[in-house]
């Protein structure tokens, strides 16, 4: 994964990525979070149609977090790397 863009910092415990390191990841995410909002807006009275809308996008998003964080994801115990 060293090769890629780095988007993410890696979270220091757990599993997956933290906050973004660079404006790419901070566009993504803001994108993502208005996204987000304003199906949950549109849809708020339809739960399934939400689901069935904002999945793709989720796993698109979390697909695209775990390409560009440094490191990759992977389990951490807080150890540096």
């Amino acid at each position: 994964m060293a090769d890629g863009p780095e988007w993410f910092a890696p979270k220091r415990y757990g599993y997956g990525a933290g906050l973004p390191i660079s404006w790419q990841g901070w566009l993504l995410t803001i994108g993502f979070v208005l996204l987000t909002i304003g199906f949950g807006v549109r849809l708020s009275h339809r739960p399934l149609e939400l689901i069935a809308v904002l999945s793709p996008f989720v796993v698109a998003f979390c697909v695209i977090a775990a390409r560009t964080t440094r490191g990759g994801w992977r389990w951490r115990w807080g150890e540096e790397d």
